[in-house]
């Protein structure tokens, strides 16, 4: 009798820990565990320096795994409560503004002469990146579809901080005008594998948003040093040199090891974004109709994937089918369609497969042939 009630208690207790972080807004604020572990990593040294990635590689595909899926969407009657409720809007801006602290924090810490180690460089190195890359640039792709100017600035500056900024112009005017069609570059072919993607990535997109940008001044008959991306390009780098000249001028004694750690620390967090659109995309195609124009985007035309924890953390990115039927749609509404191409795993698992192709592949190819023949697109492309 007393195990029978155990067992009960325990049942009620998952059950009731289940409906909570299924139905708390607060559970949005668990991104800010993040920069604490990276934080607490460094004073703590050694092998903590990699307690960030040990949480998102292992211990976050695991409760991903336990915790399952969330294909529960907001009730029609609730949309607008939920949508203008401020807290949503709010963590996003805490996110920008202790990102921004934690990244001159970060540097502040490589110039004084906190890394001893290379051990000490590479976790401090992914740690870091993780909060830029993984959550960081989540939050700016978040905020930049948004019309309000303040929202659209923080995109920005959170960008800047990885390098990063042309992903403001490309991925608003470029990616959601040709996503899932060769013209985007940010769309992976089938059986291309992510090394390959990532160069037609990293070097497609940033050329398509120079194009973006001369064409619009073209059409509005602006002069060529109007071009946003003359701005984009060099911001990061005046950002990384001030920073560079302040730690000289304040006699820290690592201050040349600034421009390295911004830079490489840039190179690992877009190489997250990169991995993202990868998953997101990959061999995805949109029918061709007879005026050579594309179908409109609708929720077959991305994978999605309802994994609750893992969204938690990624404002709900891996809903990504929705955001592309309705980019301006804040991220505590996006829904989940049965009917989209599904992931099998959150982004955290799904990363650590796309490193390897031919396991990749394997998971993958099968799929979206499914996918293919769903929406009678040939198998092959």
């Amino acid at each position: 009798m007393r195990e029978n009630k155990t067992h009960l208690a325990l049942t009620l207790n998952l059950t009731y820990f289940n409906r909570m972080i299924r139905y708390s807004k607060y559970h949005y604020c668990t991104t800010f565990l993040l920069p604490i572990m990276v934080v607490a990593g460094f004073y703590l040294g050694t092998w903590w320096h990699f307690m960030p990635g040990l949480f998102v590689f292992g211990l976050l595909t695991m409760l991903d795994h336990w915790v399952g899926l969330n294909t529960a969407n907001v009730p029609a009657a609730e949309v607008d409560h939920v949508e203008n409720d401020p807290f949503f809007k709010n963590v996003t801006f805490v996110w920008a503004i202790a990102q921004s602290v934690f990244v001159l924090w970060a540097i502040w810490m490589v110039a004084s002469g906190g890394l001893k180690s290379l051990w000490d460089w590479k976790g401090f190195i992914i740690g870091c990146g993780l909060v830029t890359g993984g959550i960081g640039i989540t939050v700016a792709h978040e905020l930049g579809h948004k019309k309000s100017k303040f929202e659209r600035f923080l995109s920005r500056l959170l960008l800047m901080q990885v390098s990063y900024m042309h992903f403001y112009i490309e991925h608003n005017r470029g990616h959601h005008v040709h996503v899932a069609t060769p013209k985007d570059p940010a769309t992976a072919r089938v059986n291309q594998n992510f090394y390959a993607f990532w160069w037609q990535s990293v070097v497609g997109s940033y050329w398509h948003a120079w194009a973006i940008e001369n064409e619009n001044l073209r059409r509005n008959n602006k002069p060529l040093w109007h071009n946003a991306m003359i701005t984009y390009t060099l911001l990061p780098i005046v950002f990384c040199g001030l920073l560079t000249v302040i730690a000289f001028a304040m006699d820290m004694p690592q201050y040349h090891w600034v421009p390295v750690f911004f830079f490489i620390h840039s190179l690992f967090a877009f190489t997250l974004l990169e991995l993202v659109n990868y998953i997101e995309h990959y061999g995805i195609v949109r029918k061709q109709l007879p005026d050579g124009r594309y179908e409109r985007v609708n929720p077959l035309h991305s994978w999605n994937a309802s994994h609750l924890v893992s969204n938690f953390f990624l404002f709900q990115l891996q809903r990504h089918s929705d955001h592309h039927h309705n980019a301006i749609k804040r991220y505590q509404v996006l829904n989940h369609y049965d009917e989209s191409p599904q992931l099998p795993f959150g982004y955290p698992t799904m990363v650590m497969i796309a490193l390897v192709p031919p396991l990749w592949f394997k998971i993958m190819n099968p799929r979206l042939q499914r996918w293919q023949q769903h929406v009678y697109l040939p198998t092959s492309a």
